[in-house]
């Protein structure tokens, strides 16, 4: 090691402990610094990322909810969160079932959790099983390199079952002030951007550029057909969110534009289906993984081939 550090946490930390006040009591969480990023994991609700700070400077959208341990309805619990990870048995609103699916409220099992000269590694088992039913296992890895600016989610669906199992992931992504501000833009190569709603087709010519927050303004959702997965938001103070994820296994993109006052997010969301009349699930068979990836990067802006 270094000389001139006399205990590693000088340059980067783990640290493990329990929410003790309020709605939050009871959610025990992992608090990893590596030098350049600092990222609240959840080790109460699937090991999602509760929250990204990009040298001290907050990234992610919380919502006026904010965290909670208690198992109420979607609209009173949903925090945003910097990845907010909807599924296995549903993703969007769907009749019978709970709002972007269970997934996010089922606790994390750490196998792993190391903070050394290579970087922070967290890795977790999330299960989804039923009696006489599925039995599907999440294992996720969390990875970010000593110093950068990146984080590194790689998810490994088993179905260690005996029959196909059904499923489906939907990547919520959501980033907030003071990362999202007014005048920052998205950078994308959509071929094309469907509308969810008549307010959203209304609006999609401005659909990339992020206005300031205006009380009540309806929700904007698009449908993107990208090319590469990957898109990327700059802002005026000079940094950019870069997100990157595996289009094989996501190969849908859902943008959600909300720049309501006190609602002000931008949710960008890789995801195995279209939403909506066009939800389809995925099969995967007896002994058999899916391999899902996202990389989050926030850096100071870059030149971009498209917009």
């Amino acid at each position: 090691m270094d000389g001139r550090i006399s205990n590693f946490m000088q340059t980067a930390s783990i640290r493990r402990y329990e929410m003790t006040e309020g709605k939050e009591r009871g959610l025990r969480v992992l608090d990893c610094d590596n030098g350049k990023l600092r990222f609240l994991l959840n080790e109460s609700k699937a090991l999602d990322v509760m929250q990204l700070y990009h040298e001290g400077q907050n990234v992610s959208f919380i919502s006026k909810n904010g965290f909670t341990a208690r198992e109420i309805p979607f609209g009173s619990r949903f925090e945003g969160g910097m990845v907010y990870t909807c599924g296995l048995d549903s993703v969007g609103g769907r009749e019978g079932y709970e709002l972007h699916g269970t997934l996010h409220n089922t606790p994390a099992r750490v196998v792993r959790a190391e903070c050394g000269e290579e970087g922070i590694t967290v890795e977790a088992e999330i299960a989804d099983t039923a009696l006489f039913g599925k039995n599907l296992l999440l294992r996720r890895k969390i990875f970010s390199a000593l110093g950068s600016e990146r984080l590194e989610i790689c998810d490994t669906l088993e179905n260690r079952g005996e029959r196909e199992e059904e499923y489906c992931l939907l990547y919520h992504v959501n980033l907030g002030y003071p990362m999202l501000d007014a005048g920052a833009e998205l950078w994308d190569d959509a071929e094309k951007a469907i509308p969810r709603t008549p307010w959203a087709a209304e609006h999609i010519a401005r659909r990339k550029e992020m206005e300031k927050p205006l009380p009540n303004e309806e929700e904007m959702c698009y449908f993107l057909r990208l090319k590469t997965p990957r898109v990327c938001l700059k802002n005026r103070a000079g940094k950019q969110f870069t997100l990157e994820w595996t289009k094989d296994t996501l190969p849908h993109f859902v943008e959600w534009k909300s720049m309501a006052a006190g609602d002000y997010a931008l949710g960008l969301e890789p995801c195995t289906t279209e939403l909506d009349d066009a939800f389809a699930y995925r099969v995967v068979g007896p002994g058999q993984t899916k391999i899902f990836g996202l990389r989050l990067e926030v850096s100071p802006q870059r030149k971009e081939g498209a917009r």
